[in-house]
């Protein structure tokens, strides 16, 4: 059988950086390609190689057999290769269709004109949308639709182009369990029609589910390939992404003695008015990492919204230190000590033009720089010591703090959020969903800083949709759902059968 897609012996050097050395990686028709690492291992840089977006230093990109020496974005997606990003490309303000056929309209000519051919346009895409089970009509916004469908989107959009070979990086990282098996029969769906897939994921309790064969990266480097049938379990992955053996992955030291502490934090009775947060009363202890589970819709991330100010609150107080707080807007919970680290890193985490030491730099320098009238006064000098102090003790792997954010990986865009709060000296931090997208090394880094916050005297409120991390790492768990409170569990004696059964 011919190979889609092979890639042989490829480097890729970055002034000062080798990021990818030697690597070897193939696909077939059919075939679930899963390639895995740690978060800064190479595999996004690899997926440029051959998405056209970078050049590689050395090796060899063969395509269907033919070799391409410059390959381009527009060649690699003419041959049939196409790319799902974990953060998605889908356009709000756009309808479906519309979405599908962004920069690449197609066009009739009428009388010699040439002109959009919308009937086109629409039945294709009838015909992908019924492909990957999106059942919607294709004028519907896009901005209407749940992050699960815009995931579908996003699939049809790579679909509708003839797709030989389709790149999918995290794709279940915002769906549910029903919503990723879901994904999982439209993966095999294409399989049967011959699209090769290369699976981009972290969950490995998923990958066992869905992969042929898996290729592991490690710090740029090709460590092995192997027949997933072969591979003896979750283990023997890890310790060829870390090199290493992560047997305290999810046993943090400190845990346990926040709920016999003074009380740090306090919501008493909040609601919103659409009815999304109802009643809503707990307190955070010092010492305490707080744990928010339930099912996605459940109404964990609006209450956090409310309590940040970036949702009005119809009812209810919240109390630091034993003092109510007013919060009238999210810039005034900043000033007033509190730090939300939200679900959409991409989209309200940083500011993706900037250098690391600019992101780092800003929430404090909103919470204390002085006016001038229109911009805040920032010290450069002094704002790079600190940026470079939070690299240093975050550990986060970046070439200096003059490196783009957007070129770290996800677990390490993750420390500089981490880095820009504790900058801020943040009282209270809110982690929703901290750990998705990103590889078991990185978490075990993320869950290290947390239980390091709180012995620092910090509170934690921790939103996670995967329970073992909450099981793990957190004091007690709030359990939630419909918007309410249904229990709040004891971290030592809680399981995942009882926060799910309070969760339904």
């Amino acid at each position: 059988m011919e190979k889609l897609v092979e890639m042989k012996h490829i480097t890729k050097k970055f002034p000062g950086v080798v990021a990818l050395s030697d690597i070897n990686l193939d696909v077939y028709p059919g075939e679930v390609h899963v390639l895995m690492g740690e978060n800064g291992a190479g595999k996004s840089t690899l997926m440029k190689i051959l998405s056209g977006i970078y050049t590689p230093t050395e090796g060899e990109i063969y395509i269907e057999g033919t070799r391409y020496k410059n390959l381009t974005p527009a060649i690699s997606q003419e041959r049939g290769i196409n790319i799902i990003y974990q953060e998605l490309s889908v356009i709000d303000e756009l309808s479906i269709v519309e979405n599908l056929f962004v920069g690449r309209l197609p066009q009739k000519k009428v009388v010699g004109i040439p002109i959009i051919d919308k009937k086109y346009m629409m039945e294709k895409a009838r015909e992908t949308m019924l492909l990957v089970g999106l059942k919607r009509n294709p004028m519907t916004m896009v901005e209407d639709l749940p992050i699960s469908e815009k995931q579908l989107v996003e699939i049809a959009k790579a679909l509708v182009w003839n797709t030989k070979v389709l790149i999918m990086d995290e794709p279940t990282s915002s769906l549910t369990l029903d919503e990723t098996q879901n994904l999982f029969e439209i993966i095999r769906n294409l399989q049967k029609q011959g699209v090769g897939i290369v699976y981009i994921s972290h969950k490995l309790d998923e990958i066992k589910q869905i992969g042929d064969r898996i290729t592991v990266l490690k710090d740029g480097g090709y460590v092995a390939t192997k027949m997933l049938s072969e591979v003896s379990g979750k283990e023997e992955i890890i310790t060829m992404m870390v090199g290493r053996e992560l047997k305290d992955k999810y046993q943090p030291a400190g845990r346990g003695r926040g709920a016999q502490t003074e009380v740090l934090f306090k919501v008493e009775n909040v609601s919103r008015a659409d009815g999304k947060v109802k009643n809503v009363s707990f307190e955070l202890h010092k010492h305490e990492v707080l744990g928010f589970a339930g099912l996605v819709g459940s109404g964990r991330t609006e209450l956090m919204n409310v309590i940040f100010g970036a949702e009005k609150m119809q009812s209810g107080k919240i109390y630091l230190e034993g003092k109510e707080l007013k919060i009238k807007n999210t810039y005034d919970a900043v000033k007033k000590g509190l730090a939300y680290l939200t679900e959409n890193r991409r989209e309200t985490g940083f500011f993706d033009n900037f250098e690391i030491w600019k992101n780092v730099a800003m929430e404090e320098a909103l919470r204390t720089s002085k006016w001038n009238g229109t911009y805040g006064l920032i010290n450069e000098k002094t704002e790079k010591l600190e940026a470079q102090k939070q690299k240093d003790q975050l550990n986060i792997k970046a070439t200096s703090i003059n490196q783009n954010i957007t070129e770290l990986s996800g677990g390490n865009q993750q420390k500089v959020i981490v880095g820009k709060w504790l900058a801020a000296n943040a009282k209270i931090m809110f982690f929703d969903e901290p750990t998705r997208g990103i590889d078991v090394g990185a978490k075990s880094e993320i869950y290290k800083i947390m239980r390091e916050l709180v012995e620092q005297g910090k509170g934690v409120l921790m939103v996670s949709s995967e329970l073992p991390e909450l099981l793990a790492v957190c004091d007690r768990i709030v359990v939630f759902n419909e918007g309410e409170i249904k229990a709040i569990l004891d971290g030592a004696d809680a399981t995942e059968e009882l926060i799910m059964h309070a969760a339904t």
